[in-house]
């Protein structure tokens, strides 16, 4: 059921409004079955035996009061008592038929208006249909602002200390992560309060003449033992020994000043306590080099989106475990004793964001599961963390990330020990320091995931992280090499992005266990050729994907927030449970998730040479590698036939994507060769040949190959007939893609695809909606801009054989289109198509279109882009199989 029939189905509620079965047509309107509805009346499903109340099973607790009682006592004292909680009810409503009130019992989220009113609310119970109102923890301000403070730090120091090489950078970079752990363990009882600030206020000299001498003291002071601390300055004696080899080395010689001091002194100021060890991998983009960072794919990732990856990954089911088993101090034993056996293993771990964030709501849920056994059990138990960072699995390339991560895992460990010390009044020691995980540094494109991070019975291992980008295009020498060792066994996946081998290697490790993986990554994965190449590897080893985040924007906490356009994918082994598409405000329960991240089966699109449907075919355009020495703007044009008035014969239109949609007029010669010596006799004309002659060359192989014939188009795709086209590249903006429509002796550039001769109403199937959600899926991208293609887009589009009287309605439509096009020729296409000024007759005459052509495929129309994919998708395996059996 869609939203737009719940909606509907709740407005009618009211219509017909009847006290007595208001709740019964309230569950009736989110699709829950009716015979369980019926049963639930007659009382065979009520779980609850007090007058005026029902219960049923995780779904709701209801109760009925009259008008002189209070609501807000009334379920105020549902919610707060145990006992009625019993049968986990999702929401908790009671009304006297004027006002309802309701609470989300795992949102948290209330209701509380007029009854009338429901309608308007609809949305607040879309979890009865499997729609989740997605919840995002917000960005920590503090996060943030330490970022900041640290970039403006780093900045004041490099002033004073340039960095030439990568072994400075190095140094300064490792000199930036000790402060920032002085920052930290002064404000959170590791150092004394304050200690690591008040010294330098106190110890050094304004100017900060001093102060590399005193760090350097300071630092080896940290890095010595009680026993080997002889003769050294009692002004540090304060400090304690800090261990895990965080102050081994020496630092660079730095110079300081007054102004480099006071920004140490002031970043010393910010209360560190409150900031998530992840800052550092914050620090880390913000201050390193852009073309460094990009080259080793570090994107930072912050705190809400890597919980995107582990709720659905394994916290969400951890979580539902424990509320589960709430009564049951054995249940709950187990999922504790569950929780140590646990490995999260990050296989590109950068300064380890995931591995923290997941580390500390591990130990958040441990702590859960203490206090409620206290609460249980019939005697007080003493209790110590169990969760250990040895459970904690990285591999990183980057030496400085790969120390970070480490140090990170450390600082997030001491964390958890103070809260765990608030609640429970013991904990572990944090100095000096011990093992933090299992961080490796080396390429795991290269690595044995398997020797590193073993897999041992009763041991649950969940894969996860943000692992390089690099599209093929982008790859390196290096990154070439790592895909040749990585996927060399398999066939027919060479054009895979980098990122490719993270799922290939992940899908390996993971079949036929209990492991699971899920990874951040560009929505190149799930759109285009990346999907056939890399899909049908991952399923054929018996895995699927349990949950998915379709493409969304972020933006993170480092310094330039930089926006992604990312996805994310689970995997696990096939199995029958439910399976969780999260869109940008729900999410949506469903038995399959195909590579394209909608609901249906495991359905890949390969290319096509041919269209499945009964399309004519679509070519790419012609292209001149000429050096634009075959071009010619209008005045170009006009000089030619002032000189000659038979170089009219030789000149052509010529359209690309750029020009049809910005409205530029070009014009290009077009020479055959049995006219070659007339065209030659033309001075304007043999100089324009002879200058695209010596361009090719000198220029690339394919310019090479055509130097003898420097008067013709390399790749030649012309006809004198009438033609549609459709430029490559469309922005992400556009609800539609531009379409356009030329009679014959124009050429077209490579810059477009062209339908020699079709039909008018095929002009009008690619202007439609059901076309643009088709071809959002299955072309590519250029950055953001969908990137259409022939063989995966057009050539699999499927559409229903017609009839030649809904080909004149699907005219007629397209007709509407084009007047209304007209009505507006001063503007461009670009403009008319731009989602923000597109002209509103131009937009209603589209949705007429749609109507017409979605009736080709289907009587009841379409409520939503995601049901017309699904209808897609299941045509296409329909096609396919006909395809197959002949």
């Amino acid at each position: 059921m869609n939203i737009a029939e719940i909606e509907n189905n709740v407005q009618n509620i009211i219509k017909t409004f009847n006290n007595d079965t208001f709740i019964f047509d309230l569950l009736l309107a989110y699709g829950n079955p009716k015979a369980s509805i019926t049963r639930l009346q007659k009382g065979n499903l009520n779980l609850s035996k007090k007058e005026g109340e029902i219960a049923w099973k995780k779904k709701l607790l209801f109760k009925e009061t009259s008008s002189d009682i209070d609501l807000h006592d009334t379920i105020d004292s549902l919610r707060n008592v145990p006992k009625a909680l019993t049968h986990d009810p999702r929401f908790i409503i009671v009304t006297d038929y004027k006002t309802i009130l309701a609470v989300d019992t795992k949102t948290g989220d209330t209701l509380d208006i007029e009854i009338k009113n429901i309608g308007k609310r609809f949305d607040f119970f879309l979890p009865w249909a499997g729609l989740e109102k997605a919840q995002l923890q917000i960005e920590n301000p503090a996060d943030v602002k330490a970022a900041e403070r640290m970039a403006k730090l780093y900045d004041e120091i490099k002033k004073d200390n340039p960095t030439k090489t990568e072994t400075e950078v190095h140094s300064l970079n490792v000199f930036l992560a000790r402060l920032l752990f002085c920052f930290f363990a002064e404000d959170t009882g590791i150092f004394e309060e304050g200690l690591f600030t008040k010294s330098i206020a106190s110890h050094t000299q304004t100017d900060g003449s001093d102060l590399n001498r005193y760090l350097d003291n300071l630092f080896n002071f940290l890095d010595t033992n009680e026993k080997e601390r002889i003769n050294l300055p009692t002004y540090l004696e304060e400090f304690p020994y800090v261990n895990g080899g965080l102050f081994n080395d020496k630092h660079k010689e730095l110079i300081f000043t007054k102004r480099s001091r006071q920004a140490i002194i002031e970043s010393g100021e910010l209360d560190w306590s409150a900031i998530n060890p992840d800052i550092f991998g914050s620090m880390i983009q913000a201050v390193i080099k852009p073309e460094y960072r990009s080259s080793l794919g570090m994107h930072y990732t912050s705190v809400p989106n890597i919980l995107k990856v582990i709720k659905p990954l394994f916290l969400d089911e951890l979580y539902e475990d424990f509320y589960s088993s709430y009564e049951s101090e054995t249940k709950l034993k187990n999922i504790h004793v569950r929780l140590t056996k646990m490995k999260i293993f990050d296989p590109a771990c950068g300064s380890g964001n995931f591995l923290i964030i997941a580390y500390k709501e591990l130990r958040k849920l441990e702590m859960e599961i203490f206090k409620r056994l206290n609460n249980i059990s019939k005697q007080q138990n003493i209790y110590f963390p169990e969760i250990s960072l040895s459970q904690f699995y990285g591999i990183e390339i980057d030496d400085f990330a790969h120390e970070i991560a480490i140090l990170s895992l450390w600082l997030a460990e001491h964390q958890m020990n103070v809260e765990f010390y608030k609640e429970f009044g013991r904990t572990k020691p944090t100095l000096p320091l011990q093992n933090s995980g299992n961080i490796f540094r080396g390429n795991a494109t290269r690595l044995n995931w398997e020797e590193f991070c073993p897999k041992e019975k009763e041991t649950e291992v969940f894969i996860l992280g943000n692992p390089p980008y690099l599209g093929f295009n982008e790859r390196g020498k290096e990154q070439k090499n790592d895909m040749d060792f990585a996927l060399g066994k398999i066939n027919g996946i060479q054009r895979l992005d980098y990122i490719g081998c993270w799922f290939v290697k992940a899908s390996d490790y993971i079949k036929q266990s209990t492991a699971k993986y899920a990874f951040v990554s560009t929505n190149s994965i799930s759109q285009g050729e990346q999907v056939s190449l890399l899909w049908p590897y991952v399923f054929s080893n018996g895995l699927e994907i349990f949950f998915a985040y379709q493409s969304f924007k972020w933006t993170n906490n480092a310094k330039g927030k930089a926006a992604v356009i990312c996805v994310i994918v689970g995997v696990q082994n096939k199995c029958d449970t439910l399976k969780k598409i999260f869109s940008s405000d729900s999410i949506k329960t469903v038995k399959n998730i195909n590579p394209y991240l909608f609901e249906g089966d495991s359905i890949v699109m390969h290319q096509r040479t041919s269209p499945i449907s009964s399309f004519p075919e679509m070519i790419l355009g012609s292209s001149g590698i000429d050096g634009g020495n075959l071009m010619l703007s209008p005045i170009d044009k006009e000089k030619l036939t002032a000189e000659s008035i038979n170089s009219a014969k030789f000149i052509k239109p010529f359209i690309g994507g750029k020009d049809f949609l910005s409205g530029i007029e070009r014009y290009c010669l077009w020479i055959d060769d049995s006219d070659l010596s007339d065209a030659l006799k033309i001075q304007g004309i043999s100089d324009r040949i002879e200058s695209c002659r010596k361009y090719r060359e000198t220029a690339g192989r394919d310019a090479r190959k055509a130097a003898s014939v420097p008067h013709r188009f390399f790749y030649r795709k012309y006809k004198n007939e009438d033609a549609i086209i459709l430029p490559m590249t469309s922005s992400e903006r556009r609800e539609y893609l531009t379409v356009g429509f030329y009679e014959g002796n124009t050429v077209f550039s490579n810059g477009v695809f062209v339908i020699y001769g079709a039909e008018a109403y095929m002009f009008g199937i690619l202007s439609s909606k059901m076309h643009m959600v088709w071809a959002n899926i299955t072309s590519g991208r250029l950055k953001s801009d969908l990137r259409y293609s022939v063989n995966l887009t057009y050539n699999t589009f499927p559409f229903p054989k017609i009839s030649n009287n809904q080909k004149n309605e699907i005219n007629n439509a397209l007709f509407s289109v084009l007047e209304e096009r007209e009505k507006h020729s001063e503007k461009t296409i670009a403009t008319l198509y731009d989602p923000e000024k597109m002209p509103e007759g131009l937009s209603q005459a589209h949705k007429q279109l749609d109507f017409v052509v979605e009736r080709c495929y289907r009587s009841k129309p379409f409520e939503s882009d995601e049901e017309r994919l699904e209808y897609l998708f299941e045509l296409y395996e329909q096609m396919t199989s006909v395809e197959k059996r002949k």
